[in-house]
């Protein structure tokens, strides 16, 4: 194996041990993102982009490169002196067999390197989804609390106007007491309101991170199809 094609298997190691990193059930999308919020990753994502393409650039040449020797050598038909020396026969099975591997290599690599960045990306998506529902969901409850509060308040207000006197000091108390209960009616339909609102951002939020976990399901499954479809051809050549 020449030095190009040992470096993009050396790639290809490295993101599969990435990738099942990634994927370890036990390490949770907050701490991933803790991991990538690093001060070390600052200097690095300044030239994220123009990396990632560069790699993919030169994926791409390396597997039409292997593309055209895997061509090549399945369309060559072996001349009569080949037929008659076993030798040359073997030798261009041989190049035939390493233009295979290094076109599975470079295809698995460039494939991998995409669904790495896509992985990253919905990592990314749910930590932030998850740390919305908790945040909305303390407010919920913060409203929920007030909401109680209030209308505790609201039944002992009417039941000191029940037992009031009717005297003028007590009339007097009962403007007042009206007033309370007017102004804690309004602030128990703003909590009402905010309650509902932050109801709705829940629901929106779980429907997110439904369609996230949906796509990074999906892209699993897309990866052993071509897997599978990478080694059958495989078989097949040999």
């Amino acid at each position: 194996m020449t030095l190009q094609w040992t470096a993009v298997a050396v790639f290809l190691y490295i993101e599969i041990g990435i990738l099942i990193i990634l994927c370890l059930p036990f390490i949770s999308c907050q701490r991933w993102q803790k991991i990538f919020n690093l001060n070390i990753w600052n200097t690095v994502f300044r030239f994220w982009n123009k990396g990632f393409l560069a790699i993919i650039i030169i994926l791409i040449v390396l597997f039409l490169d292997a593309v055209r020797e895997v061509r090549k050598y399945s369309a060559a038909e072996p001349s009569k002196e080949a037929k008659m020396n076993p030798n040359v026969f073997d030798h261009l099975h041989m190049k035939l067999f390493r233009a295979q591997r290094n076109l599975y290599i470079s295809g698995f690599s460039l494939f991998l390197w995409l669904v790495m960045r896509r992985v990253i990306m919905l990592i990314n998506q749910l930590a932030v989804a998850t740390g919305t529902h908790k945040d909305l969901h303390v407010q919920a409850e913060a409203a929920n609390q007030a909401a109680i509060k209030y209308r505790e308040d609201i039944e002992l207000l009417k039941q000191a106007l029940l037992d009031d006197t009717g005297d003028a000091r007590g009339a007097l108390g009962n403007e007042l007491l009206r007033k309370e209960v007017k102004k804690l009616r309004e602030e128990l339909r703003v909590s009402a309101e905010a309650l509902t609102k932050s109801s709705s951002e829940v629901q929106v939020m779980k429907k997110q991170t439904e369609s996230l976990t949906k796509e990074y399901d999906r892209l699993l499954q897309e990866h052993q199809k071509l897997q599978n479809q990478m080694e059958n051809e495989g078989k097949k050549g040999m």
